[in-house]
């Protein structure tokens, strides 16, 4: 999976090029804190004054770079998906791989705080499902229809299983194998060189 970066995400990156590879680290530092403690105003004016850039200039850098990691993080990407998707950004091939060993220090570091994080959105709690087949009816006497069950358990957010919501789903084998052989599929062809190109183009 590539990540898609928009043009504001490219602009607040921009600035890395232009500093040392101490400082590209020490910013990842900083975006490290920043997930944890949210955003402290005074390590920017500290680092501006440093770089003798505008505060601006460094708070954009540091929530880019933090985008960057977040998004890394979140969808697990591999060192080539990331390689791949920083490679928009025309960076030089030794800022990629401090960026690369940046994303492979601090994504596991990075996940757990993620988890941690007050969420709203509905998340997996369990799967019940039974399968359920009608083997005659008043007008046939033989057959066989086959259907597939499900309830789907959700919490509603921050792993809070006091507040579970239901929904309950029905479909019959083949419906659902064409289904999961469409997605595998789909998973398949985003592995692609095509649609890494694809993905790399897009803004």
């Amino acid at each position: 999976m590539l990540l898609v970066l928009s043009d504001d995400h490219k602009e607040h990156l921009s600035f890395l090029p232009k500093v040392d590879a101490a400082v590209v680290g020490e910013f990842g530092r900083i975006a490290l804190e920043f997930l944890r403690r949210g955003s402290t105003p005074k390590i920017y004016e500290g680092a501006a004054r440093k770089l003798c850039v505008p505060v601006e200039m460094v708070q954009h850098g540091v929530e880019g770079l933090m985008y960057l990691m977040t998004e890394s993080s979140k969808h697990m990407i591999s060192e080539v998906d990331f390689l791949d998707s920083v490679l928009v950004l025309g960076f030089g091939e030794e800022l990629n791989q401090i960026l690369l060993q940046l994303y492979l220090q601090h994504h596991s570091q990075i996940r757990s705080i993620l988890s941690q994080l007050p969420s709203n959105l509905p998340a997996y709690h369990n799967l019940e499902w039974r399968l359920d087949v009608q083997l005659a009816s008043r007008p046939i006497r033989q057959q066989v229809i086959p259907m597939l069950t499900m309830r789907l358990l959700l919490t509603g957010g921050c792993d809070s299983r006091d507040d579970l919501s239901r929904r309950v789903l029905q479909t019959d084998p083949s419906t659902l194998l064409h289904l999961i052989t469409t997605l595998e599929a789909a998973l398949a062809a985003i592995k692609t060189n095509r649609a890494r190109r694809i993905f790399r183009n897009i803004k």
